[in-house]
């Protein structure tokens, strides 16, 4: 048996950034004291969610892996509290931005960086306007707890992902997320959002962790922004699949949350072999032909 518990943080952010990382050491910590061994924190936790507006000087929030000041906080406590953290955060690479995620192992080491690979551009979701498409493909990760793929938010809309993640060997899915309120649209997206992923996990036989904030994030208009006038309410609802898809863990819209479940690895690979959907896949199918 290979058991692993994993966490979901889900937490409120603002514009503070030690604050948040604050309160982030502290979630953490709570779920490392529940018996966690991987604990996933939401997307872009370090400030607000900053792409609700274009502004230019937003630009300099990026900074490279290595300067980062979130990456630099949870890979000493990682290290202290030995577990691995995958932590979102704005990189900067050169003349390029992206919305990253880099995976800090047990021991404190970055052991690689995922880039976003599908950038969304919606009102008030305005990412492209910050962050260029990622070039680093569906990478997984071999943690001293398994091997795990990471997905950052509009990536968990495309099955895609969930599909390039599993057959690059990922044992568990990881999402970090910033999604809530649409407010042209005026729908509630939640049940939509979950079931998507709920069906990324099943048709992969693998549990998926998602992690949301929480709380409503207002701008306030000003030049800078074009005095562009906004608000978004985040709703949280962070939950843990099992490998058939099936929510075992599940968070409120409106607190913060430390969500804790334990996976035995072996067991679920050997339920993967047993659907044989891997086996039975036919990529050579899976073309568009248009009918003349």
């Amino acid at each position: 048996m290979r058991k692993v518990k994993v966490s979901a943080v889900q937490m409120k952010c603002t514009t503070n950034v030690q604050e948040n990382i604050a309160n982030a050491e502290k979630l953490v910590r709570q779920a490392k004291s529940e018996g966690a061994n991987i604990v996933l924190l939401p997307e872009l936790f370090e400030r607000q969610y900053f792409c609700q507006e274009r502004r230019y000087d937003y630009y300099n929030f990026a900074k490279p892996t290595l300067e980062n000041d979130a990456v630099k906080h949870f890979a000493k406590l990682a290290k202290e509290l030995e577990i691995v953290i995958p932590v979102s955060f704005y990189e900067r690479d050169g003349n390029r931005l992206f919305n990253s995620a880099a995976v800090i192992d047990a021991d404190g080491e970055i052991l690689g960086v995922y880039r976003k690979t599908h950038i969304p551009d919606d009102h008030y979701y305005q990412e492209k306007f910050y962050f260029i498409p990622g070039d680093t493909g569906f990478k997984t990760f071999k943690t001293k707890f398994g091997t795990i793929g990471v997905g950052i938010c509009w990536d968990q809309w495309f099955p895609e992902t969930a599909r390039a993640l599993a057959l690059n060997g990922a044992e568990l899915i990881f999402y970090p997320t910033a999604i809530g309120s649409e407010p042209i649209l005026e729908c509630d997206s939640m049940p939509h959002w979950r079931r998507c992923m709920q069906g990324h996990s099943a048709a992969n036989v693998i549990p998926v962790i998602a992690a949301n904030r929480i709380g409503r994030e207002d701008v306030t208009p000003c030049d800078e922004n074009g005095n562009q006038t906004s608000s978004l309410v985040f709703y949280g609802s962070s939950f843990i699949t099992n490998e058939t898809g099936e929510i075992i863990k599940s968070a409120s819209r409106d607190e913060e949350t430390v969500l804790t479940a334990e996976f035995d690895l072996d067991e679920i690979f050997q339920n993967r072999l047993g659907w044989g959907i891997f086996r039975d896949r036919r990529p050579d199918c899976y073309k568009v032909i248009t009918e003349k």
